[in-house]
């Protein structure tokens, strides 16, 4: 019964909104009807009023000022309620159906004023019809109690009730906000997350694709060069290019699997996330370059979390990728620290500034943002994001003694929780730790 009643009240309401002025007309013809109708009642015994056609002109001015309630509200309460006290004080008896036009304008004003406004009118025009009913002769045999009583319940119907009306609107437009404010966070929420997505894929695929590709093409030209002069050594380096562009393939096969794989517990596993148990090959591979490195590793070492050990894994991969390509030099230095609860990480080269004094201020000025210049790689950027993310700090910068220096520091345990599939979640890029940051080689790869 109750869903019948609500679908029938939701279609009056749309035909309504659609159709206002239909309505109004409808209502007020309907209270019209009404109030002529109680213009002619009388109490049992008592005169009726003369019929001289006042109660119509009276009901029909009040009726036609509600027609103005939506703009003027405020003057319709004020016009039926005049109009109903001089019907009441020419011997009219008062009625539901006399009250009709004046609860009606109290029931809107309730509805579209504030409760101030309405506890001021319906206070005064409950008084003034409470005054007139007690003055009047129509209800000469009514007690004091009824004369007073009964207009002020009648009136207290629609004033409570468009109260009740207009606390259900405002209550339904702040869920509609509520709601539209929830999907804007919603889909600004997804955007900053396909953004994140898109910075963790472009840093990983950059790890692995710049750092094989400058072994790569470091192996290729140093056997290039020993073609005819040390042909079993070219041929030697020639075997660790083919090791280093497969290891590139796998690695971008695991990357590139990792975005496509679903949720599917029987899909097939990937290849475990790199860390630094593979630094041998690295140092191989960077070997095989022409680049010898040393890993000096001091402290008790520990257990590290995926997302950590990926990170400084990167860090070290990018840094000596840098060397690799940009520095005037044949030997780095990799110290790893296990210190209290930081994992300290510092790769260093005693090569000289392959770059001259200008294009070294210029990487100064832009390694601090968030976006690479034309021209300019994301290797710094990379690292430090890296670093960022998993809550450690990065700094990158020309060593006093010559040469440069990258140094981080990592938390053994990350700040940010992390997913099976995913070993570090990344995040936007954030702020850089100094002004001076340049990577290890002198360039950003």
């Amino acid at each position: 019964m109750s869903t019948s009643l609500e679908r029938y009240t939701d279609r009056f309401e749309q035909y309504a909104d659609r159709y206002p002025r239909v309505v109004d007309v409808v209502l007020v013809l309907a209270l019209m009807g009404g109030a002529t109708l109680g213009s002619n009642l009388s109490l049992p015994g008592a005169d009726p009023p003369d019929q001289d056609g006042t109660a119509i002109v009276l009901m029909g001015v009040s009726c036609l000022a509600l027609l103005k309630y939506r703009t003027h509200p405020r003057t319709a309460v004020v016009v039926t309620a005049v109009c109903t006290v001089i019907a009441i004080s020419r011997g009219y008896l008062l009625t539901p159906l006399l009250l009709g036009p004046v609860m009606a304008a109290l029931y809107w004003l309730a509805t579209l004023s504030d409760r101030k406004t309405t506890r001021v009118f319906g206070v005064t025009t409950m008084v003034a019809l409470m005054a007139a009913a007690v003055c009047a002769d129509s209800m000469d045999g009514l007690s004091l109690l009824l004369r007073t009583i009964g207009p002020f319940f009648w009136l207290m119907l629609p004033l409570a009730a468009g109260n009740m009306t207009r606390l259900r609107r405002a209550y339904l437009a702040s869920v509609q906000a509520r709601a539209e404010h929830a999907e804007r966070t919603r889909e600004e929420e997804a955007r900053l997350r396909v953004t994140e997505e898109r910075m963790r894929i472009a840093r990983e695929l950059h790890d692995v694709v710049a750092h094989h590709m400058a072994l790569a093409n470091a192996q290729a030209g140093t056997a290039a060069h020993l073609a005819l002069t040390s042909p079993q050594q070219s041929q030697k380096i020639l075997t660790d290019l083919t090791g280093t562009t497969s290891s590139a393939l796998r690695e971008l096969k695991a990357t590139l699997g990792l975005l496509r794989q679903n949720d599917d517990p029987a899909s097939a596993s990937l290849e475990p996330s790199p860390g630094l148990a593979r630094l041998p090959e690295l140092v191989s591979a960077c070997a095989s370059a022409g680049l010898t490195v040393t890993v000096t590793t001091t402290g008790e070492p520990r257990p590290l979390s995926p997302g950590v050990d990926l990170t400084a894994f990167r860090i070290v991969q990018e840094a000596l990728t840098n060397v690799t390509k940009h520095a005037a030099a044949d030997a780095a230095h990799v110290r790893i620290a296990y210190a209290g609860s930081r994992l300290l990480i510092t790769v260093s080269n005693d090569g000289p500034d392959a770059m001259g004094t200008k294009d070294t201020a210029d990487i100064k000025n832009t390694t601090d943002t968030t976006d690479a210049e034309p021209g300019r790689g994301f290797g710094v950027m990379g690292m430090r994001e890296r670093a960022h993310t998993i809550g450690g700090e990065l700094r990158a910068g020309p060593r006093p003694e010559g040469g440069f220096e990258v140094t981080t520091a990592l938390p053994l345990q990350p700040s940010a929780p992390e997913t099976p599939h995913q070993a570090a979640p990344e995040a936007a890029p954030q702020a850089a730790v100094a002004a001076t940051d340049v990577p290890a080689g002198g360039e950003e790869s």
